[in-house]
């Protein structure tokens, strides 16, 4: 028969629980190896990245900008008198000459004022010519009156001469040669009187006709403004060139300094090209720039730079020195690109699409079998448009991606498929 142990009872309630404690032990440490393991690491399609190579060499540094080729030289055609638009005669886009015809303004007022003018000035033209008239009889009667008085003296004079004679041989008397002596002075000192008489008169003449003539030329000078303004009613180009606005309607009113049309030649352009003001800091006068068309490169200089940043750009002008390519013209949509400085032996790399010069910034560098990436801190240093310098963290030859992965950044690798 069999006999129960008395101990079996304890002893399997003890086994059964150091099994427990055993499992419980293993579950919690194969818990606590699972918390510490690191999350498995992403994967990446390897043709959705752009990876580039790490070089050393030459790096030119550029900064671009997009802009407008605008004229070097724009003519506004500013209304010089008060009117109506009663015609527009030509449309932008047309080729302008100095005498082309653009816009026909009306103004009754002005014509009228015109009209009053040239028959002031035919008056006092026929003023002046009654004037000249009436001076010169004035004039013709003066000096046939000194001639007349200069003959009575010339005529004493004789006669004084020849009783002189005669009282010398004793045959007139005393009385009679003082007589007629005297009367010989007084015709002589008549005569000079005359001749000054004469002279007053001739200034006299001539002042008179300074001062009609004056005012015919200042009625002339008014009328040839009224005219003038008349004339500017017919608004012509003025040089040669191309229409590029007429900012006016038939029918509109218009005032002094009213802009009526643009003219600008566009054989003569210039680029003008909006660069980030974080770049423009290395922009000066003189560098080169390349200024693209779409239609052909054109090579250019900077002229000039705008001291105030506008919408977070700086406006950089760029003369162009090479032959314009068929198709450009003022307002045309251009790439720039401005060369700033040319760096003989650098560590380099393609531009990531984050990441500011100057800085520190992680990228992925990609393995040698190109399976999988390791993110780096990488310490940036000047940069250009397509290229940035590379200062610590990368050497020649390593390949990293410079394509956004703000996504996997909080992985520190990742696998490339």
């Amino acid at each position: 028969m069999d006999i129960p142990r008395k101990d079996a009872a304890r002893r399997k309630r003890i086994r059964q629980t150091v099994v427990g404690a055993v499992v419980l032990a293993a579950i919690a440490a194969v818990t606590m190896g699972v918390m510490r393991l690191k999350p498995a690491a992403p994967t990446v399609e390897w043709a959705t990245v752009w990876p580039d190579t790490v070089k050393r060499g030459p790096m030119l540094r550029q900064v671009r900008g997009l802009g407008t080729l605008v004229p070097e030289d724009i003519l506004w055609i500013p209304a010089t008198t008060d009117g109506r638009v009663e015609q527009r005669l030509a449309l932008p886009g047309t080729v302008v000459k100095p005498d082309t015809v653009l816009i026909i303004l009306s103004n009754p007022e002005l014509q009228q004022a015109l009209v009053d003018a040239e028959w002031k000035l035919k008056a006092a033209e026929a003023e002046l010519e009654n004037l000249k008239v009436k001076l010169e009889s004035e004039r013709l009667n003066q000096e046939a009156q000194a001639a007349s008085v200069a003959s009575e003296a010339n005529k004493a004079k004789l006669e004084a001469d020849r009783n002189a004679e005669l009282n010398r041989f004793g045959l007139i008397a005393d009385i009679e040669a003082k007589k007629s002596l005297a009367t010989a002075l007084d015709w002589a000192n008549r005569q000079r009187i005359e001749a000054k008489r004469l002279e007053i008169a001739l200034d006299s003449i001539r002042a008179q006709l300074a001062v009609q003539k004056a005012n015919v030329e200042q009625l002339r000078a008014l009328y040839e403004l009224k005219k003038s303004q008349v004339d500017a009613l017919t608004v012509r180009a003025g040089v040669h060139g191309v229409l590029q606005q007429v900012p006016v309607e038939v029918g509109q009113r218009v005032t002094v300094g009213t802009n009526l049309a643009r003219v600008v030649q566009p054989e003569k352009l210039k680029a003008e090209l909006k660069i980030p003001e974080t770049q423009a800091k290395d922009v000066a006068l003189g560098q080169k720039a390349e200024v693209d068309t779409r239609n052909g490169v054109i090579p250019g200089r900077v002229s000039r730079i705008d001291p105030a940043a506008v919408e977070g750009t700086v406006t950089v002008d760029v003369e162009l020195e090479g032959p314009l390519p068929p198709g450009a013209r003022p307002d045309l949509s251009v790439d720039g690109t401005i060369e700033i400085e040319k760096l003989d032996d650098v560590l380099y790399v393609g531009r990531p699409t984050s990441g500011e010069p100057n800085s520190v910034i992680t990228l992925f560098k990609v393995d040698p079998d190109r399976k999988g990436a390791t993110a780096v801190k990488v310490k940036l240093g000047r940069s250009s448009v397509n290229t940035i310098e590379i200062l610590e963290g990368l050497n020649v030859g390593d390949q990293v991606i410079l394509s956004d992965m703000s996504a996997w950044m909080a992985y520190e690798r990742i696998r490339l498929n």
